[in-house]
């Protein structure tokens, strides 16, 4: 089975273009499902065999999981990878019979998106010391992120040639190598202007073609990572605000909620965002539908008994 997932994963690689996120998570929620097998079949990982392997084998490992109190999302996840890996191996000929066809994906706990208050942002943005290079491109990704509600791999994977300072607007390369154009605010172009302009002294010796075309440069001189991307941002939200998750997708979450806060049609929302669907856009409609609520709870006299 070791030799399947292998397989598998590059096909979701190459034949999927799957993002490199979403390889990285069913390659660990496959390899910890061999471990499981493994370990109740009493043999090597090497010795697994997909053949042996029935729908109760599987309902055991979610079973395991769910009393470590592993989250409903994460099991979600594993479910999803599990339904996928099976459905290749029937498909090629690999088994006879689906173990994981009627398998059913526990519901999600929902969770509303966390967001950053207006105010908190803006003294975020004002914080970041753009004296320097470095300080502007951070300041730069900040506006970016919070300017047009990207994700993590679509701003880090962002090329000169895909801003476009006379129009005002990014092209975005999203899942599936969907391109989305998206509007830039006057903030954020003007930051983007005056980055370029000191943006090659970020240059360094390990510089090569990729990163010369790149919009944002790691600190190695080359194409900017997606984990430096995390920690940056991670560090100004832990000194200038108290919200609880800190992470760019904060910034994606606050982007839509301040849009539709402010009279956005949800469907323009879903557009910027890359939605496939309406359906994961509506979420930010209950975000702003509870803030409704607290506010009518704190101001309305008869709110409370």
């Amino acid at each position: 089975m070791k030799i399947l997932v292998e397989k598998y994963l590059r096909y979701l690689n190459v034949e999927r273009n799957a993002s490199p996120h979403t390889v990285t998570s069913y390659q660990n929620d496959l390899s910890g499902f061999l471990a499981f097998c493994s370990k109740s079949f009493d043999v090597p990982i090497e010795k697994v065999n997909v053949d042996e392997i029935n729908r109760l084998t599987i309902r055991l490992w979610l079973g395991d999981l769910s009393e470590e109190g592993l989250a409903k999302s994460s099991i979600a996840r594993k479910v999803a990878a599990l339904r996928s890996f099976f459905k290749y191996c029937f498909k090629r000929g690999h088994i006879e019979k689906n173990p994981a066809h009627l398998l059913i994906v526990p519901k999600k706990d929902k969770s509303l998106p966390k967001t950053v208050t207006q105010s908190d942002l803006e003294r975020l943005m004002d914080a970041v010391d753009i004296s320097t290079p470095k300080g502007l491109q951070d300041r730069a990704i900040l506006e970016v992120f919070y300017g047009t509600g990207v994700r993590v791999s679509e701003l880090v994977g962002l090329n000169i040639t895909d801003v476009d300072i006379r129009s005002k607007q990014i092209i975005v390369h999203g899942k599936g190598n969907k391109e989305r154009v998206i509007p830039l605010g006057d903030t954020a172009v003007n930051i983007i202007k005056e980055f370029l302009k000191q943006r090659t002294q970020l240059y360094g010796n390990r510089t090569d073609s990729d990163a010369r075309k790149a919009l944002f440069i790691a600190a190695s001189g080359q194409r900017i990572y997606d984990r430096t991307v995390r920690f940056m941002v991670e560090r100004y939200l832990k000194q200038h605000s108290e919200v609880t998750q800190k992470s760019p997708h904060v910034l994606r979450h606050s982007f839509a909620t301040h849009m539709l806060d402010n009279g956005a049609d949800i469907r323009i929302i879903k557009e910027f965002l890359g939605h496939s669907n309406l359906a994961a856009t509506q979420v930010y409609t209950h975000t702003s539908v509870e803030r409704l609520k607290n506010v009518y709870e704190q101001a309305h006299p008869r709110a409370k008994s």
